[in-house]
Parts: structure tokens; C-alpha cells; sequence
């Protein structure tokens, strides 16, 4: 005769050791994503290195620092069908590998083409990141915890740019810009051992119970082939304004943010490398609070994904305004005020995209879902970082210093591009929450 009661007892402690063991899920899945945004936004802190160290134009940077994200964009529909034949850890595994390679490849580059196809090694070893480990975060937390668990790894992503301002400043002004990303590529090597050692692709592999499996999850009875999904995404009219909605949000973060900004600050108001990084780093923290704030305010007080990303983008909106007409009288708290509010409003919020856009679907698809919006930041970053390295250029420069009327120009086209912004955002749709 079977004592139930002794059974449940039994289940009870491994459903509660499975949601011990997910956060050390968490945690490797986490040190991975920190050096994808710390190489996202790293040329910002070292762009006046690398133009004097391989004697290149505004736009040659640009096309440099943009090399990152040609193979990530490639790649996320491809890294979402590996996750589900390999599973998540021989893909994070093998792709961290080959971020390791590239930052070694960066560290030791003898001209502008070895940078930039080391940048674009960087940027394909990243792009099998992001998407396993959201499907894994999936399986291992419930829907009601999504939100706030992503806002968790978009902090730890907050980290890592955090590591690409003032720290990398400092060692670049120390030690050299080389020696950072050489450091970089063997830290990088050891988070890939920690990841097949401890990442498990889903509770069942582990010998727990499925945490999903009571809350509607039957991924293994209703499996979505990736082509399906992926008409299934497009096809979707509610997809396509946070589509937009990231493409907007990438294209602003990553020319100004990831590039632009170290000049900007260094050109308009002579400020020292490590002072750039100071105020950079102002960023980083405000994704480190902002992202699970945010989620916290979206799952729990507002109810509503909408509700957050319409009030983030007209914040945006107001203050590139502000950058365009006083982009050369702005005062450094005022300075430091602002990169912590772009920290939020467009760092940060970018998570609550990824969760509506999940929402709209299946539990089965999550990984394809924000895989193909995640695709339209990142073609926003390879648009808008040579661009306004054009605008640079077109400008001029005068002892090493790109003039102010390049950084007005840059500013103008950032600040149509968050007008866009809030129009997309008033056309988002969200799926009724329980």
C-alpha cells in the first residue's frame, strides 16, 4: 500500500530542490549575459584608442563597433532552433567559447580588419546567449515570475556595461586597451566551463518535477517546429509595434550609448576618460535597479506591459529634446541625471518588450517569440552606429575633435527616432493578464 502522505512529503522536497537549484541556473546564465552588454557598449569607453591605434575615420569606427552586431542579428533565429536540438547548455557552452576567442582576437589585433572581424567573432559568439537562456528562464520560473526574473538577467546585463565604463576605463588609462579585452577573453573562458558544469536545460534533466507543468505547460505534447512559429511571429499584427518599438530602442542605445556618447562627452565638454566613464556607468546602475524595478511595476502595480514601455518612451522623447537644443550647455549633474534616466527608459525597458512580445504567444514558443523581436534592436545598432559616424565625419574635426554641428545632427536624428518611439508604443497591444 503506498503512503501518500510519505509521497507527498518526497515531492514537496524536490520541487523545493528544484527552486534552489534554479538560481544557480540563474547565476551562470547571468555571468554569461554581462559580457554581452559589456561588449555591446565597450567601443564608448575606448573609441579615441582605437581611431588613434589604427589611424581610421568616425565611420570606420562606426563600421568597427557595428561588426558585433551583423552575426548576432544572423544568428537569432538559427541560435533558437540549436537551443532546441542541442539544448541550452551545449549552446551557451559553444558559443561562449567562440566570445572567448574573439575577445582574445580583439586584445591581439594588429589592424582595423582583425579588429572588426574580431568584433564580429565577439558578436557571433554572443548571439547564443540571450535566447537560451530565456527559454531556459522559462522552464525553470513560472509565468507569473517572468517579468521579474528577465529584469534580474537585464541587470546582470547592467553589470557588465557597468564593467565597460569606468572600470575598463581605468585600465585602458593603466595598463592599456588591449589588456582589458585580452583579461576579458580568459574570464570568458571560465564562465564556459561554470556553464557546462552547472547549466541544466530543464528540472525533468535534473531529476525535479516540472515547475510549468501545473500551470499549463505541455511543451513536450504541443511542440512548434521553428519555421512554424516563425510565420506564426510575423504574421502576428500584434508583434510588429514592439518590433518597432525595439528597433527604435536599439538604434538609440547602442549608436549613442554603445559609441557615441565616450566622443560626445569627451569632444563638447573635455571630460577626462575616466570622468566619461563615471558618467557612462550612470547608465549600467540604472539598468541594474531599473530592470527588475520595472518589472516589479509591471507585474504587480501597474498590471500592464503597455502601461510602462508608453511612459518610458515619452520620458525618451522629452529628454533627446533636450539633448538636441542644449546638447552643448548641459551641466555635469545634469549630465549624470540623464545617462541614469536612459539607463531606464530605454536600457531597462527593453525587458518589458521581450515579455509582451512572449506573452503574445505560446509557453513553446517563448525562445522564437523573443528571438525575432530581439533581431530588430540590433539591425537598429548596425543602421545607426555607422550613420551617425557619417554625420561625424560630414561635421569635421579639428585637432582630434569631432566639431559640435556632427553631435546636433546625431541628436536631431535621435530625437525623431523617439518621436517614433512613442507612436509605435500607442499602437502596442497586450494580451489580457488573469
Amino acid at each position: 500500500m503506498v503512503d501518500h502522505r510519505e509521497e507527498s512529503e518526497t515531492n514537496e522536497r524536490t520541487i523545493k530542490g528544484a527552486m534552489r537549484y534554479r538560481w544557480a541556473i540563474f547565476t551562470v546564465l547571468a555571468l554569461q549575459y554581462l559580457f554581452v552588454y559589456f561588449h555591446r557598449v565597450c567601443p564608448a569607453i575606448v573609441a579615441q584608442d582605437l581611431v588613434e591605434t589604427f589611424s581610421i575615420s568616425a565611420t570606420s569606427l562606426g563600421v568597427l563597433a557595428s561588426g558585433y552586431f551583423y552575426p548576432y542579428v544572423i544568428m537569432q533565429l538559427p541560435v533558437g532552433l540549436l537551443a532546441d536540438s542541442w539544448g541550452p547548455r551545449k549552446t551557451v557552452t559553444f558559443f561562449s567559447l567562440l566570445a572567448a576567442v574573439g575577445a582574445l582576437m580583439f586584445g591581439f589585433s594588429p589592424n582595423f580588419g582583425i579588429a572588426t572581424a574580431s568584433r564580429i567573432v565577439v558578436g557571433l559568439g554572443l548571439s547564443g546567449i540571450f535566447v537560451p537562456a530565456m527559454k531556459t528562464l522559462a522552464v525553470w520560473f513560472r509565468p507569473r515570475e517572468y517579468a521579474k526574473i528577465s529584469g534580474a538577467l537585464m541587470a546582470a546585463g547592467g553589470v557588465g556595461w557597468l564593467s565597460a565604463s569606468t572600470p575598463l576605463a581605468l585600465t585602458a588609462r593603466s595598463f592599456g586597451w588591449r589588456t582589458g579585452f585580452i583579461a576579458i577573453g580568459g574570464i570568458t573562458l571560465i564562465f564556459s566551463i561554470l556553464t557546462w558544469l552547472l547549466l541544466v536545460d530543464s528540472p525533468k534533466k535534473k531529476g525535479f518535477p516540472e515547475i510549468n507543468a501545473h500551470e499549463g505547460s505541455d511543451g513536450a505534447k504541443n511542440k512548434i517546429r521553428l519555421l512554424t512559429g516563425i510565420r506564426m511571429v510575423f504574421s502576428t499584427p500584434r508583434f510588429w509595434p514592439l518590433a518597432a518599438f525595439c528597433f527604435c530602442n536599439g538604434a538609440t542605445l547602442f549608436s549613442f550609448n554603445g559609441l557615441w556618447a565616450g566622443p560626445y562627452l569627451r569632444d563638447i565638454y573635455g571630460l577626462s576618460t575616466p570622468a566619461i566613464g563615471n558618467i557612462l556607468s550612470m547608465v549600467a546602475i540604472a539598468m541594474v535597479v531599473g530592470s527588475p524595478l520595472l518589472g516589479y511595476l509591471s507585474d504587480n502595480i501597474l498590471g500592464s506591459r503597455k502601461k510602462v514601455l508608453l511612459g518610458c518612451a515619452l520620458v525618451s522623447a522629452i529628454e533627446w529634446a533636450f539633448f538636441y537644443f542644449f546638447y552643448q550647455s548641459l551641466s555635469v549633474p545634469v549630465l549624470y541625471a540623464f545617462f541614469f534616466v536612459i539607463g531606464i527608459c530605454i536600457g531597462a525597458s527593453v525587458i518589458i518588450c521581450f515579455t509582451a512580445t512572449k506573452e503574445l504567444f505560446p509557453l513553446e514558443m517563448a525562445g522564437t517569440s523573443v528571438s525575432c523581436v530581439n533581431i530588430f534592436g540590433f539591425i537598429g545598432g548596425i543602421i545607426y552606429q555607422p550613420l551617425i559616424g557619417h554625420f561625424m565625419d560630414i561635421g569635421g574635426k579639428v585637432d582630434g575633435r569631432y566639431l559640435p554641428q556632427g553631435y546636433k545632427t546625431a541628436f536631431l536624428l535621435l530625437f525623431a527616432t523617439s518621436i517614433v518611439y512613442v507612436i509605435c508604443t500607442l499602437f502596442v497591444k497586450e494580451r489580457p493578464r488573469n
